[in-house]
């Protein structure tokens, strides 16, 4: 009799993962090894472990691991150094869990000899892609099961049943449907649905919960600064946090003062527009930051290349492609341009809103000299007047031959005040 097929399955602890591990024991008949990773979503995964072991897991097949540093390290901060946001406002943070969660699921099917990866999301949503694009990139063979596209539970009282026939716990407040539904780590948390359909009706105060609503409040700004070292932050108020501690603090700072707020509808890869409201603390301030850091230490081509580049690069992040070639091409050129991010900035933080007040850099390219109202010998305006003259040459060509076209100017040399004649237009 040949052994079960082994299934590594992304399993939170809740009790639609809970059906999942069931389902693919008794459905698919499979040994399942569960995967819980912490990203910092505030949540004791304990009962995970718990609820694992009850449901017929073995310890050793039991998986829970502490990820926050790796996901901000490794997977935030490179993000963060394109200064990126999906359609101009979402600073992707549930698009970037995605990939570390498909990658260590891999890397423990290796270890255990798993030939199958199993995943939670639906068949509606982005994270489907995401995780599998993920696991096809990192493990091209691999058998990906998504019960929510395969199973024939049809309802929430169906999935109810099968969680009672098989002695799953279920927990009061999930006997009726959610209000909306939540998902959260380190760098956001990220609400949908039910509550928040109606794209009409503002969103309740009680779906935000990582925030302090702006006009509550303190009336009294806080003043930070922020380190950093080639694109990444380092410090707050010159103190040395690693990244996950940075991030938290960050958060702290952001939920007190209000600020991280986003009620967005978002084109979803799959196809539909959904509603998302976002809370991103810390994530909006080091934005901010990041920001004033670069508006010093980055040559203004680079700075506008940047720019161009980070849409395409928040797209292949939203759309689940962070193991791609293009990915990895674009990242290279993005740390290039980090080499000289390096230096201090002052915020403001008042009421939601992030404001930078100072910065300073070894590497600044700010040269006061350049741009001060007082005469100095580093700049001769009179170099403008040719400047000038020139980028508007083209824009006085071609006005001249729409004057002539309409037949109200004669065909006339353009000439340069300062410098005498530097063509002549013929006549077309």
């Amino acid at each position: 009799m040949s052994n079960p097929p082994k299934v590594v399955l992304a399993y939170s602890g809740g009790l639609d993962t809970s059906i999942i591990l069931k389902w693919l024991q008794t459905e698919r008949g499979a040994e399942v090894v569960t995967f819980t990773a912490d990203l910092g979503q505030g949540e004791e995964l304990g009962p995970a472990r718990d609820k694992a072991i009850l449901l017929g897991i073995r310890p050793e097949n039991i998986f829970i691991e502490d990820l926050r540093e790796t996901f901000v390290r490794d997977f935030v901060f490179p993000m963060f150094r394109a200064n990126t946001l999906y359609e101009g406002q979402y600073l992707l943070g549930t698009s970037i869990a995605r990939p570390l969660i498909a990658q260590r699921q891999i890397e423990i099917a290796r270890q255990v000899g798993a030939t199958a990866v199993a995943h939670g999301a639906t068949g509606k949503g982005n994270d489907q892609v995401r995780f599998e694009l993920g696991y096809y990139a990192l493990e091209p063979d691999i058998e990906v099961i998504a019960p929510w596209r395969e199973w024939e539970f049809k309802s929430r009282e169906s999935l109810l049943r099968f969680a009672e026939l098989h002695q799953i716990p279920i927990a009061k407040d999930k006997r009726g449907e959610a209000p909306f539904s939540v998902d959260a780590n380190l760098l956001h948390s990220s609400s949908e649905g039910k509550v928040l359909e109606d794209v009409s009706e503002p969103a309740p105060e009680f779906v935000h919960g990582r925030t302090v609503s702006p006009e509550h409040a303190p009336d009294t700004p806080t003043v930070i600064t922020i380190d950093f070292a080639r694109g990444d932050p380092t410090a707050i108020d010159g103190i040395p946090l690693s990244p996950a501690a940075l991030l938290t603090r960050l958060n702290g700072l952001g939920h007190d003062n209000g600020i991280g707020r986003l009620d967005l509808v978002e084109n979803r890869f799959v196809g539909m527009k959904s509603r998302g409201v976002y809370e991103t603390p810390g994530g909006t301030i080091l934005l901010a930051a990041r920001r004033g850091m670069e508006s010093i230490t980055l040559d203004r081509g680079a700075a506008h290349l940047k720019d161009e580049l980070m849409p395409r690069y928040a797209s292949i992040i939203y759309n689940g492609f962070w193991f791609s070639p293009e990915r990895e091409m674009l990242q290279a050129a993005i740390d290039q341009s980090q080499a000289n991010v390096t230096g201090r900035v002052t915020l403001k933080l008042y009421k939601g809103m992030a404001s930078v007040i100072g910065r300073e850099s070894p590497f600044s390219l700010y040269d006061k000299e350049l741009v001060t109202f007082e005469e100095g010998s580093a700049y001769d305006q009179r170099d403008a007047a040719g400047f000038i003259k020139l980028n508007a040459l083209r824009l006085r060509v071609a006005a001249k031959r729409d004057q002539r076209l309409a037949g109200n100017a004669p065909d006339l040399p353009v000439s340069d005040e300062v410098g005498g004649d530097v063509s002549v237009l013929d006549p077309l």
